[in-house]
C-alpha cells in the first residue's frame, strides 16, 4: 500500500510542469555567478589556509593577511567606481583615482613582499601570488554579477 502511494506521488510529481526562473537580458547566468563565487571562495580559502600553515613569523602572516583584505576591498571599490562612472552616476575624480591607487598599491605590496620573503620557497611564492590574483579577480566578478543582477531586476 505504501509503495503504491509513493509510486502515485512520484508519477504525479513527474507530470507537474516545472517552474522555470527566467533570466532577464543582461543578467549573468546562475552558472557564471556560481563559478565567480566558487573562484572567490577557493582563492581566498587557499590563500588563508596556506598562510595559516606557513612557518613564517606572525607579523609576516599579518602582513600577507592585511594585503589580501586590502586588495579585495580596493578591487571591489574600483569596480564600483568604474561602473558608476560608466552608468553616469557621479564619481569624484579623487575617489576614482584613490580606488585605482589602492588596488595598484595592494598588488605592488604583494609583489614586494613576495620578492623580499627569504623564508618562502619559490613554489610558495607562486602559490600566494596566484591565490591573491584569483581572489582579486573573483571579487571584481562577484561584485559585477551582483550589480548586474540588481540592475536587471530593478533593485538599484
Amino acid at each position: 500500500m505504501k509503495n503504491d502511494i509513493e509510486d502515485l506521488f512520484e508519477r504525479e510529481k513527474q507530470n507537474e510542469p516545472k517552474m522555470k526562473v527566467e533570466r532577464k537580458d543582461g543578467e549573468p547566468t546562475a552558472a557564471f555567478k556560481g563559478a565567480s563565487w566558487a573562484a572567490l571562495l577557493i582563492g581566498a580559502s587557499a590563500y588563508l589556509i596556506g598562510l595559516f600553515n606557513a612557518t613564517m613569523e606572525l607579523n609576516e602572516k599579518g602582513y600577507y593577511f592585511a594585503i589580501l583584505i586590502f586588495g579585495l576591498y580596493s578591487s571591489v571599490s574600483l569596480q564600483k567606481a568604474v561602473r558608476d562612472k560608466q552608468e553616469g552616476i557621479p564619481v569624484t575624480n579623487i575617489y576614482y583615482g584613490i580606488s585605482w591607487l589602492a588596488l595598484l598599491i595592494a598588488i605592488l605590496l604583494m609583489g614586494i613582499g613576495l620578492y623580499n620573503a627569504g623564508s618562502i620557497v619559490l613554489s610558495e611564492k607562486g602559490f600566494y601570488g596566484m591565490a591573491f590574483v584569483l581572489s582579486i579577480f573573483a571579487a571584481i566578478t562577484v561584485q559585477k554579477n551582483i550589480r548586474d543582477t540588481q540592475k536587471v531586476r530593478g533593485m538599484d
